[in-house]
């Protein structure tokens, strides 16, 4: 008996979701923009929020820049889900690699009681800058429209906490638990750290999305961690024995760097969309920068000491140099 056999090939009847494929076209996508576009409810709201009944429970008219389509904001780094918990899962690896280096070695130790509460003075208040900073972004991600724009805030907001996290876990491992207790009465009383306090209050109740992202994302955070984390950490306690500082906190600096990516690529594709946009966006950014840069003067001065307005001056120029490429009036 014969067999005689044969091979088909069987054509998909469509490349990607149809929510896909209206926006760009019918052919493979990648997991980001099935896990992104079309993803936004945008209609069959039964109930308008009792907190807020003249918008909709999802309203692009919560800010005042427009955008003839939010899925044009984008996240270059492709982050949906599970790319960026597998991101965050081998970056947890390196730091736990470190933590065993730096305590197996005594590292931490052999800094001295005097430097070890410098770092502990000006570091450790940070970690309600980082709380801040966890709630604004779940702000925007709860007032902004469009998935590319809100689901990357959600990260952001986690990655927050997690610097957070980080903080405290270097806190405990330099000094005792009573240095989380002292940082934070720092943060509440220490003159020095009012001005920092007050902007980050006054930020958590900014309502417009965009307006906030640019408020503690690029003005805020694009002054403080390279000013505290790069200026401070890998620069200045480095060359006084502060390797472990560094470190125990590499995360940051790292993390900063990678989601400048994200906050630049925003603010390059709204500013582009119209004259509107650019406008208001540069005046908002014109208004946070300078408040930014006052409020950090005197955390700079703590740290840094007679060196700290040359470290603000650079930071706040490289801050400019992002901004002005960003598209903005700077």
């Amino acid at each position: 008996m014969n067999i005689e056999l044969q091979a088909r090939e069987i054509q998909p009847q469509r490349q990607t979701f149809a929510r896909v494929a209206a926006h760009t076209g019918d052919k493979p996508a990648s997991r980001y923009l099935e896990a992104m576009l079309g993803a936004q409810p945008a209609e069959h709201f039964h109930y308008k929020p009792t907190w807020e009944q003249g918008f909709e429970l999802y309203d692009k008219r919560r800010t005042a820049i427009v955008m003839n389509d939010w899925y044009a904001l984008r996240d270059p780094r492709q982050f949906y889900y599970a790319s960026w918990t597998m991101a965050r899962a081998r970056q947890q690896d390196a730091m736990e690699a470190n933590y065993q280096f730096v305590e197996s070695r005594q590292l931490a130790q052999k800094m001295s009681d005097a430097l070890r509460a410098q770092v502990c003075t000006v570091l450790l208040p940070l970690r309600h800058v980082a709380f801040g900073g966890n709630m604004n972004n779940c702000q925007i991600c709860s007032r902004g429209y469009g998935t590319a724009f809100t689901a990357p805030a959600m990260f952001h907001a986690m990655d927050q906490l997690g610097v957070a996290q980080y903080l405290t876990r270097l806190g405990l491992t330099l000094e005792e638990p009573g240095a989380l207790e002292a940082g934070r009465n720092d943060w509440l009383q220490v003159k020095a750290w009012q001005p920092l306090r007050q902007y980050v209050e006054d930020s958590l109740v900014v309502l417009d999305p965009v307006e906030l992202f640019i408020a503690q994302n690029l003005a805020l955070d694009g002054l403080l961690y390279p000013l505290l984390f790069t200026q401070y950490v890998d620069d200045h306690l480095a060359v006084k024995g502060g390797t472990a500082v560094a470190m125990l906190t590499n995360f940051i600096p790292e993390w900063h760097t990678e989601s400048a990516r994200w906050i630049d690529a925003v603010v390059k594709v709204a500013a582009a969309e119209s004259e509107h946009n650019r406008t208001l966006l540069s005046g908002w950014y014109s208004r946070y920068v300078e408040r930014a840069a006052s409020a950090l003067a005197p955390i700079a001065a703590l740290a840094l000491g007679d060196d700290a307005e040359r470290a603000l001056a650079d930071v706040k120029t490289a801050l400019e140099a992002r901004a002005r490429k960003a598209g903005l009036d700077v």
